[in-house]
């Protein structure tokens, strides 16, 4: 398993993707920005569904992305300003 701390400005308003894959396993850890939401979200266009929702609130959350990525998966945000977002990416070694 390994951790690398990333680092991307986001830009208010809709959701952005910050991590994708196909048939990927993997995880981000967020703290901040407090307020911020973040998902999951499988499927390509209207075909695809949003899991693991989050609110962050200055804890600890994780998001995990699962085999279901055969589908393709991102990982989304979405702030409540302009700003610069530090996540933990994790891989499983699966």
């Amino acid at each position: 398993m390994a951790e690398v701390t990333r680092n991307k400005f986001v830009r208010t308003g809709g959701w952005r993707t910050l991590e994708s894959g196909w048939n990927a396993t993997f995880s981000c850890g967020f703290q901040n920005p407090t307020g911020a939401q973040v998902k999951i979200r499988y499927g390509v266009g209207w075909l695809g569904w949003d899991s693991q929702k989050k609110t962050l609130d200055g804890t600890n959350k994780l998001v995990n992305v699962t085999r279901t990525s055969v589908a393709y998966a991102r990982v989304q945000i979405k702030v409540l300003r302009d700003t610069d977002v530090t996540y933990t990416y994790i891989t499983t070694g699966e």
